[in-house]
């Protein structure tokens, strides 16, 4: 019996379930689908949202033949074996060939299409759940439109699941099916987008829960949390998911919104990714906290070194107050600007060499070379200060540190304005 999500697959773009934005009327897949002439596309977002849905509609209007292949298990091999019917009967209005996964081809695989995408005997369209400008071929990149799906919207997702919930009755003959409105929507929140995820639920919540006395088959809430256990939270190690989430979670601190950074440090929680967390929150107190308040960092490592040392779940408290801590201090990115901007300099310009003042003089024959003779040691001077040029000639006038905006920054300004006046 063919899986429920299979048995409501749509079989036309009006029957898709969100991606309004590429498949809407008049929109462009909607226009290249009527006009029945396709080019190479990349389809590109999470799972469960109609990439292989739309794939497979707009392969069957191309009049041209179909081939499909999943690049987790397909070979060089395979693709040979369809080029050998480019030149055939069966190739004579050329082929689309719709390739799940493309991320899982080396990039020699990947090139073996090149030839056949060139001259138009293979249409190529791909699918993908990761950033195809890491992972797909720059030069099929450049012959390929790429179009990128979203999670579905609840609302959409519900259209889905009342659509399964139709073609599931017809199953049943005596026993009738009575899902209630508060599974529908739990199930459409609990998948994140995911209507193969939201529909598999339901299918495991229907198959597991008898008819009763009055031969109904009653699917509640607490059926379909029993049947979909935890909710999905989209995180891999090294994909998408996961620097989009530490993304949003920098910038929510970094903008102040201690709601925002508790949030998405729950996401990060949820996934267990405990080191990506410990040393985003360091970077964070160096970066956007910084000399705004400096202690944030101690701080921040002590609530590391805790929450390392506990493992989750308790991790999680000494990671909501570092959070929380840097969310709401105030902000500087003084030094992160310097740094940047001095090795910018060394990238770019001719600095020159070290003042001979400032060079180690501690050798014998060091003075007959010029080295440290003019040294003034301003531990000698008042305020322990003595004005002298420490920077290379070619740059001894640049300025890498500009005081930030904040209370102790301009303390420290204050101080040294009066000293050096």
């Amino acid at each position: 019996m063919k899986p429920l999500a299979d048995l409501i697959r749509p079989t036309q773009l009006s029957e898709v379930c969100g991606q309004q934005h590429i498949l809407g009327e008049n929109k462009i897949l909607d226009r290249i689908v009527k006009s029945g002439r396709i080019s190479n596309m990349i389809f590109y977002g999470p799972p469960g949202v109609g990439k292989t849905t739309v794939a497979n509609i707009i392969a069957e209007k191309a009049g041209k033949r179909f081939y499909k292949l999943n690049a987790t298990n397909a070979s060089l091999k395979d693709i040979q074996e369809i080029t050998k019917e480019l030149d055939t009967f069966l190739g004579v209005n050329g082929v689309v060939l719709y390739l799940d996964e493309i991320q899982n081809f080396n990039k020699k695989q990947q090139q073996s299409l090149l030839e056949y995408i060139e001259d138009g005997r293979i249409t190529l369209i791909a699918s993908t759940t990761e950033n195809p400008y890491f992972y797909i071929f720059k030069a099929l990149l450049s012959r390929s439109t790429i179009f990128e799906f979203k999670p579905v919207e609840e609302e959409d997702i519900k259209k889905a699941l009342n659509r399964a919930i139709d073609i599931k009755s017809k199953e049943y003959n005596e026993i009738k099916l009575n899902v209630k409105e508060e599974a529908i929507d739990y199930l459409a929140s609990y998948c994140n987008g995911d209507v193969r995820k939201a529909i598999n639920g339901l299918e495991i919540a229907l198959n597991s829960t008898k008819p009763n006395s009055d031969k109904f088959v009653v699917i509640d809430l607490s059926v379909v949390k029993d049947s979909t256990q935890s909710k999905v939270i989209s995180y891999d190690n090294d994909g998408d998911a996961h620097y989009d989430i530490l993304s949003a979670f920098q910038k929510s601190i970094r903008g102040s919104d201690a709601d925002a950074a508790i949030h998405y440090l729950a996401r990060l929680v949820k996934a267990g990714d405990l080191i990506s967390i410990c040393r985003r929150l360091q970077v964070i107190a160096a970066e956007d906290i910084g000399l705004a308040y400096p202690q944030a960092c101690l701080i921040v490592k002590s609530l590391v070194d805790s929450a390392r040392e506990l493992g989750f779940p308790e991790a999680r408290i000494p990671l909501a107050e570092a959070t929380i801590l840097l969310a709401t201090s105030p902000k500087s990115n003084s030094a992160y600007l310097a740094i940047d901007s001095a090795l910018n300099d060394l990238e770019n310009m001719t600095i020159g060499d070290i003042p001979n003042h400032l060079k180690d003089a501690h050798y014998s024959g060091a003075c007959k070379m010029g080295r440290g003779v003019e040294y003034k040691y301003p531990h000698s001077y008042p305020n322990h200060y003595v004005h002298q040029q420490y920077l290379p000639d070619n740059i001894k006038h640049r300025t890498y540190y500009e005081y930030g905006d904040n209370k102790f920054e301009k303390a420290t300004k204050d101080y040294w304005d009066r000293v050096k006046k």
